[in-house]
């Protein structure tokens, strides 16, 4: 058992060591130089279409965050998600947005004093006497 400033002294990073080689992450920094539409994608790089690449280029398994977390290291960062269009006109959509929209949705109904309960609260006038929740007392047994 180590004691004093040996058991102090750092063992390095901690943590499962790196799948791929230097070697091997120079190859990936090149590769994402390239571009994605290189690579048959278009636009921009996503954590998933790293580790799919990858997965092809070094026949290595990397979960979608492994792979985020490797280009982040290799100081690159996924872009935004693959399912925004990139002919989408923003102009267009806040157009839409409060044109069309506006007329489209339900008005919205007034607020009033209630219960948020889905079920409908019975009147006490309504009520047996003597039955339950009447107010009374129960019958004896």
């Amino acid at each position: 058992m180590l004691d004093g400033e040996a058991a102090l002294a750092s063992r390095g990073a901690g943590g499962q060591r790196c799948r791929l080689s230097v070697r091997s992450q120079e190859k990936l920094a090149g590769y994402l130089d390239q571009g994605p539409a290189a690579h048959g994608w278009d636009q921009v790089w996503t954590g998933a279409r790293v580790a799919t690449l990858i997965g092809r280029k070094f026949h290595v398994s990397y979960s979608v965050s492994g792979a985020t977390r490797l280009i982040r290291r290799l100081g690159f960062s996924p872009q935004v998600s693959a399912r925004r269009a990139a002919e989408r006109d923003e102009q267009a959509v806040a157009a839409w947005r409060e044109v069309t929209w506006a007329e489209v949705k339900a008005p919205e109904r007034p607020a009033a004093a209630g219960s948020a309960s889905r079920t409908r609260q019975d009147s006490p006038a309504g009520r047996p006497k003597g039955a339950r929740g009447d107010g009374g007392a129960l019958p004896p047994l």
